[in-house]
């Protein structure tokens, strides 16, 4: 389900140095991040404005593994700021030649960044390369593997708090492909940590990872059922390549057994919201009159998003600046 972080992401002084993962983060550094986020937010009403914060500082978006997404939020985020920003489209380049991980980030730091941002296809890689990086440098991870998606799982985390105010007394519904999902695995980290008090795990047997039950969760064949009352439901994206395969039927067939329908959100309690993390597989997980519904929240998520990773941002460079 998860792998032990040997590297600490806090300083001696319990600041947050790196993030690389929300699990064992404390309770009080991920209500810090989304204290400072919603600053960002509310500072101008719904409009973020750019802010000196970051002026000088140097943010590197490593992407070993492409996302147009996640890297423009972060680049989004890093310019509100007044960062440097520097894109690298890695896997066009040195990884190809033969060069190691840790080479290239040797390479790339003696161009003197402060922040690197990295997504990386193999898990750990960012946990790898905080251990051997320069002791200035701050890393964040963008996603690594199946690991950890710590900024989308704080987003997720800002966007409950805005919608429904106090973490202890919510039921929470993850659907969709928890084996392969890093950003279940965050979302599990974090929702446990700021006191959940039901967190369901909602998916075919075929995509799900053993001993999940002793992560706090409440594990469901049916969706059906496991919908039932929630306040929140988070469907998960399935990757393409999944289906035809030895772990799904077909899209059709999935849509059927687990897809999210008018009829199932309204099993949910009245006022529960809907989430993903997108891009978001139309009438696969989730039918488009329930995505562009009124208890979607999809497009809020992106916009909490940029905040969010603002926050973290200024939080692991503000001890340097």
């Amino acid at each position: 389900m998860s792998m032990p972080v040997s590297h600490p992401q806090l300083n001696a002084r319990g600041e947050l140095k790196h993030l690389l993962t929300l699990e064992g983060l404390p309770r009080e550094s991920i209500l810090h991040i989304l204290d400072t986020a919603r600053q960002f937010i509310d500072a101008s009403g719904r409009e973020i404005k750019k802010m000196p914060l970051l002026n000088g500082v140097s943010v590197f978006n490593l992407f070993f593994e492409h996302s147009t997404r996640t890297r423009s939020a972060f680049e989004i985020a890093a310019q509100y700021l007044s960062a440097d920003v520097l894109n690298l489209d890695i896997p066009a380049s040195s990884t190809r030649k033969g060069e190691s991980l840790l080479d290239t980030i040797h390479t790339l730091s003696a161009m003197q960044p402060d922040v690197f941002v990295i997504r990386h296809m193999q898990s750990g890689a960012p946990v790898l390369i905080a251990q051997h990086c320069a002791p200035h440098l701050h890393i964040i991870n963008a996603g690594d593997g199946w690991h950890a998606h710590p900024t989308q799982g704080l987003l997720d985390m800002y966007t409950i708090r805005h919608y429904k105010r106090d973490f202890t007394r919510l039921t929470v519904a993850l659907v969709g492909d928890i084996l392969h999902s890093r950003v279940a695995r965050s979302d599990i980290h974090a929702l446990t940590t700021l006191g959940v008090p039901e967190v369901r795990v909602i998916c075919p047997r075929t995509l799900r990872p053993a001993g999940l039950e002793r992560f706090g969760v409440r594990v469901f064949d049916s969706i059906d059922e496991g919908v039932q009352g929630v306040d929140i439901i988070i469907m998960l994206r399935i990757q393409r390549e999944r289906m035809n395969g030895p772990f799904l039927p077909d899209a059709r067939e999935y849509f059927k057994n687990w897809g999210l329908t008018p009829e199932r959100l309204a099993r949910a309690a009245p006022e529960a919201i809907v989430m993903h993390p997108g891009p978001v597989n139309r009438g696969v997980e989730i039918e488009s009159s329930v995505a562009d519904g009124a208890q979607s929240v999809i497009l809020q998520q992106v916009r909490f998003g940029i905040a969010v990773r603002m926050a973290v941002m200024s939080i692991v460079a503000a001890g340097d600046h």
